[in-house]
């Protein structure tokens, strides 16, 4: 059936041909924010019938099924092995759909996300991965933190992930199961970097990426350091921790973190460009950059330790 309906697009599909799709979301301690995006997915312009929503706890001390249970097309999974590509590929044993989405609980997905993304999906020869825009949003959108700020003009790009870097954000990203069943599941045991690592075995696998800037998700910027450095020292720990299963030279893995010596001219000058910030709110931005570069360095060569005590 796949292959049958996959050069259409949903103007011209019926009813009987419109492809299942399974939506699958890991969630860890965060209720507040899975309510908005439940009530998001709730109210897609997709017929109702033709999707699911699979929300994954991954064993939070908050009641993940109590809250599911109050959205019709959600249902709750769990997954109790530490990490959200393990709880999504819980997601992936029991989905029912041809078409698989992915997103996060944090997230908001407008409310053609669906529609779009498949619209995508079909309309791309031999599409491996649908990458959608992910649009970055303030707690207060008149007065963004200098961590806010830095956060958008670092984080999730993804046109540049999908067409620079050949993988999407889990955040935004639909694929066919049969790609999964080639290709081989996320690897459950990388706490961050599993869509990089899954991604590029998708394009080794001779699939087309496209990023489609209608398929739009929202997703909050991160308001602390704490939060940064945290989302710093899990992408080093992934970034070293692949490394490690692709049997890398040891100096060209170290190359990266050897690279962040360097003085940041490059972000200096993206920085100065930033036209809702004050000059004093850039200095921040650039001193927040220098910290969180060291703290990858740290972190990188932290985990480097851990391994060799082990060993």
């Amino acid at each position: 059936m796949l292959r049958a309906v996959r050069h259409k697009t949903l103007a011209n599909m019926d009813m009987m041909s419109l492809p299942f799709v399974s939506v699958i979301l890991p969630v860890y301690n965060d209720a507040e924010r899975l309510k908005i995006c439940l009530g998001a997915l709730e109210e897609q312009t997709y017929p109702k019938e033709a999707y699911e929503v699979i929300v994954v706890d991954n064993n939070s001390a908050e009641s993940i099924e109590a809250i599911v249970e109050n959205y019709a097309q959600a249902r709750a999974d769990f997954e109790d092995r530490p990490g959200s590509y393990s709880a999504r590929n819980k997601g992936l044993a029991t989905a029912q759909g041809e078409v698989l989405a992915f997103t996060d609980s944090d997230c908001i997905p407008a409310a053609d996300w669906i529609e779009r993304g498949v619209k995508a999906l079909l309309s791309v020869p031999n599409c491996g991965i649908v990458g959608g825009e992910v649009t970055l949003f303030f707690k207060d959108p008149d007065r963004p933190t200098a961590v806010e700020l830095y956060d958008r003009l670092m984080y999730l790009s993804q046109k540049r992930y999908v067409e620079k870097y050949k993988y999407s954000a889990t955040a935004n990203l639909f694929t066919f199961r049969h790609v999964f069943e080639r290709v081989g599941d996320f690897d459950g045991t990388l706490q961050s970097g599993g869509d990089k690592e899954w991604g590029q075995r998708v394009t080794a696998a001779g699939y087309t990426l496209f990023y489609a800037a209608d398929v739009r998700i929202k997703h909050p910027a991160r308001a602390t350091l704490a939060e940064m450095q945290e989302k710093t020292r899990r992408v080093a720990r992934g970034f070293t921790k692949r490394a490690w299963k692709q049997h890398l030279a040891p100096l060209s893995w170290t190359y990266e973190s050897l690279m962040d010596h360097l003085p940041p001219i490059p972000p200096v000058v993206t920085t100065m460009r930033i036209s809702d910030a004050t000059f004093g709110m850039k200095m921040k931005i650039l001193m927040i950059w220098c910290l969180l570069r060291y703290t990858r360095i740290v972190e990188i060569l932290r985990t480097k330790c851990v391994k060799a005590t082990r060993q």
